[in-house]
């Protein structure tokens, strides 16, 4: 794969790829393009603390606030859920209403006894995959 970079202070930055097929190489360049773009800051403690896309986990909502989970630590964020679903790549989905995975830091499925799934983080963080969202889930990871 070739790779070209010109630099043009006049110009807008942008991304191009020329490739024969959509390759997991492409859609993994594309979603870092995508994300070097988004900027979240997270609220912890009176601090600001700026969060990389491939840093965070998941994204929840608990007593209608938003959070960032990552490994250790958890974030308030200002954006609503419907601000989230719309600025982050595709390597982010919603598994319910209320949260929002990345699938790069999903460990396993675990199958309940109502039929229904869990998702498994690699951090440890543990919730369900609601019926609405199953479709979108099995299709990002392909199932």
């Amino acid at each position: 794969m070739k790779c070209s970079i010109i630099i043009d202070k006049n110009k807008d930055e942008e991304v191009l790829i020329y490739s024969r097929e959509n390759s997991p190489t492409v859609r993994r360049i594309k979603e870092f393009a995508e994300s070097a773009d988004t900027e979240l800051k997270g609220y912890d403690d009176g601090e600001i603390v700026k969060l990389a896309l491939p840093d965070v986990f998941c994204f929840i909502v608990e007593d209608n606030k938003i959070y960032a989970i990552c490994e250790k630590k958890r974030y308030r964020l200002k954006q609503r859920m419907y601000q989230l679903t719309e600025m982050l790549p595709e390597s982010f989905v919603k598994v319910n209403q209320s949260c929002i995975v990345n699938v790069e830091k999903i460990s396993r499925f675990e199958a309940t006894l109502g039929a229904s799934l869990n998702v498994i983080l690699k951090n440890g963080y543990k919730d369900y995959v609601s019926r609405r969202c199953m479709k979108d889930v099995k299709e990002r990871l392909s199932l």
